[in-house]
């Protein structure tokens, strides 16, 4: 079983690169060796020839990398970093790949930081799996036919979203397989946390990526029966019975320091329309239940609901402030430790419902500090949804924006799931399979990153429960999207 692998390895000038090497050379099943370079290298290395190459991800560079394939197996180093394979590693990855005749493979991973050595699981591919994002560890193994057959197909063009689209073209034909084993070791390369990566994909530098991303993901959707041609259901933005036009929703637990905060930028709002402020009290202990009680007592407006049970997440405590009698014709989303931009929010938000006649509004909201001070990337606009598209390019992307509000009758129908991570995506995307969303792309909302957010420093297990769930939301979605494409 030799001469079974060719590798690709990028390159950056880094001396690191040469102990890569000197690895993947030690194995008996690698027949050669070549490194992407997007500069001139004059430098020569042994058992290595050096491919120019103007980007590591394009069309063009995954078209080069099958002609120079002559082995059954393609070996892609997607990140510049070192790499220490386990023992007998690519043994294993063939075998497998003989055994389950997958198109693509990969496995879990070391982190190596500061010569400490941690493990790196990751998690299973699945339908539903279709974001850009998706992490298989450095590491991409492909079968050769499958990875020659899928770059016939994908559009010459691409110069960000080649790799993308090559995956995804495998996915509609073979296995994508990870094997739940530690078989190689890599030294992070990007060590912030993950709050601060969380906001990478809306960077505006990285527009022109994101535009080629929903390209590749739109034809994907296209070719496994799941886009949506732009047609939609309206709602009637005075249809049922409503006291209150709209109900602001904050479900909180144990945000003292900042609930009084969101409560005020509530109060102050202004608007031609009543409305009223629903906070769902999670059974919070250090005092957030007294403030909002203060609160309460000075303003017939605010309503505090303690629910009776005891097994709610944010997604059930929205469920409690939504089927509330005193919930208004239009549900409006402010978290804990959040404020709306000015006191004209909730005028803008239910005056896009009144004229689209969509059934969810999102806006626009801008990064700060917990003292309000603006934040890299600033204005989170997520210009990436449109009218047209946006309801299908939404399955690639981790989010839609905010804040989230909702025509009440049809939230009411469709439920949200009882989850605290991902609730919000699944409403929106089960209401967009029939019915638009508008979009506010100014900012109305102030999103404020502190140590106490949620999501400020997830560990690897967490951050993986949090995208399979996501993935397996897109999943049923997808499969949704299918069954109304049949006519079911």
């Amino acid at each position: 079983m030799s001469d079974l692998v060719t590798v690709f390895l990028p390159f950056s000038g880094s001396d690191f690169t040469k102990k890569t090497i000197n690895d993947f050379i030690n194995s008996k099943l690698v027949k050669k060796i070549f490194l992407l370079s997007q500069t001139d290298v004059a430098d020569k290395f042994n058992n290595a020839e050096v491919l120019r190459v103007e980007s590591l991800f394009s069309s063009s560079t995954i078209k080069l990398m099958e002609s120079k394939s002559v082995t059954r197996y393609i070996l892609f180093l997607t990140q510049d970093s070192l790499i220490r394979l386990g023992q007998f590693s690519l043994e294993r990855l063939t075998a497998v790949a003989e055994l389950t005749d997958s198109g693509i493979l990969y496995s879990d991973y070391y982190d190596i930081k500061n010569n400490m050595t941690s493990p790196h699981p990751v998690i299973d591919y699945q339908f539903g799996s279709v974001r850009d994002d998706f992490s298989f560890g450095p590491i991409l193994f492909f079968d050769s036919n499958a990875f020659a057959n899928a770059s016939k197909g994908i559009d010459e063009s691409l110069k960000y979203a080649g790799l993308y689209a090559l995956r995804l073209a495998i996915s509609r034909h073979y296995l994508v397989t990870r094997i739940p084993e530690f078989l190689y070791s890599s030294i992070e390369t990007d060590e912030r946390r993950s709050g601060e990566k969380l906001f990478d994909y809306v960077n505006p530098k990285n527009r022109d990526v994101q535009v080629e991303m929903e390209k590749a993901a739109t034809e994907h959707l296209k070719k496994v029966n799941v886009y949506l041609q732009p047609k939609f259901e309206e709602i009637d933005p005075g249809g049922g019975e409503f006291a209150t036009e709209a109900s602001v929703i904050i479900p909180v637990k144990n945000r003292a320091k900042t609930i009084g905060d969101a409560v005020q930028s509530v109060l102050k709002q202004k608007t031609n329309f009543s409305f009223n402020l629903i906070v769902v009290d999670n059974h919070s202990t250090d005092g957030t239940s007294s403030i909002l009680h203060e609160f309460g007592a000075k303003d017939k407006r605010v309503i505090h609901i303690v629910p009776e049970r005891t097994d709610l997440g944010i997604g059930g405590c929205w469920n409690e402030g939504v089927h509330h009698q005193s919930c208004g014709r239009f549900s409006v989303q402010l978290d804990s430790d959040d404020i709306y931009k000015d006191e004209s929010t909730l005028q803008k938000i239910v005056g896009v419902f009144r004229k689209e006649k969509c059934a969810v509004v999102i806006g626009s909201y801008q990064l700060t500090d917990f003292d309000l001070n603006e934040i890299p990337p600033g204005l989170i606009d997520h210009r990436e949804w449109t009218p047209d598209n946006g309801r299908n390019n939404a399955l690639r992307i981790n989010g839609l924006g905010a804040p989230r509000a909702y025509y009440t009758p049809l939230l009411r129908e469709v439920k949200i799931p009882n989850v605290s991570y991902g609730e919000d995506y699944a409403v929106v995307l089960a209401m967009s399979r029939d019915y638009q969303i508008g979009r506010i792309y100014e900012s109305v909302y102030v999103c404020r990153r502190w140590e106490g957010n949620s999501d400020a420093a997830l560990s690897i297990e967490k951050q993986n429960a949090h995208n399979t769930y996501k993935d397996r939301i897109r999943t049923f979605e997808m499969l949704a999207r299918q069954r109304k494409n049949k006519g079911q």
